[in-house]
């Protein structure tokens, strides 16, 4: 096996976890968001985003999505949410156009 087949094995071992979850959450929560995360019978996981410090409803949540395993779930919301601040923060602040 390659090094980076064992280095990306090693990866993905430690993040498809219950411990891979605690750190997404606390790396996002560092970055200024909450994960709300929850089960749904044998449907699978949903993990969403929220902004910390605002209210959790459906139309605050920055990042959000549904897979079989809650770590896939956290990994793919956090995703989302950095996705949509980056293009939020790539569109700049909007020029005031003169008449």
């Amino acid at each position: 096996m390659l090094s980076y087949d064992r280095a990306l094995y090693a990866l993905r071992t430690w993040l498809d976890s219950w411990n891979g979850v605690g750190h997404v959450a606390v790396g996002m929560h560092r970055q200024g968001y909450d994960l709300h995360l929850t089960q749904y019978d044998d449907r699978g996981w949903r993990a969403t985003f929220y902004t910390t410090g605002m209210e959790h409803s459906p139309t605050s949540a920055t990042g959000t999505t549904w897979e079989r395993t809650p770590w896939h779930a956290a990994q793919r919301a956090a995703w989302g949410a950095l996705k949509r601040a980056g293009a939020s923060a790539n569109r700049g602040p909007r020029q005031r156009l003169s008449a």
